[in-house]
């Protein structure tokens, strides 16, 4: 078994700023609550964090409500935060967050501009 290096407390909030800034650090997990529309949105973000947990094969915590859901990550094998929890964070916010029209030059529009197919609320 391979000894994985944890971080201090002052290593993983300046990584956070650094690399993933809506995320923190909280009672030995990083963190990130995701804002949606509605149930239907919140079970499409749960569904995307559990397919990219899957395939990593590390699985975070989740708090899933109404309308956000709470991702938290943490290694328990090495019993802190590790770089597999800012591996998978930066994953999960990459997809999560991805926004079509910024990267396709116009061949996919992304969610229209109106209630009614928002479902994901963007930083």
């Amino acid at each position: 078994m391979t000894t994985e290096t944890t971080y201090t407390e002052a290593q993983i909030s300046e990584r956070l700023a650094q690399e993933l800034p809506h995320w923190y650090y909280e009672n030995g997990w990083i963190r990130r609550k995701y804002r949606t529309s509605g149930w239907k949105a919140s079970l499409m973000v749960v569904n995307t964090v559990g397919h990219l947990a899957e395939a990593a094969w590390h699985h975070p915590d989740l708090t899933v409500s109404y309308a956000f859901v709470i991702v938290k990550l943490t290694t328990h094998s090495a019993k802190g935060i590790t770089d597999k929890d800012f591996a998978l964070a930066r994953q999960i916010e990459a997809v999560v967050q991805w926004k079509p029209q910024e990267e396709s030059g116009g061949v996919l529009e992304g969610t229209p501009d109106d209630p009614r197919f928002k479902y994901l609320k963007y930083d």
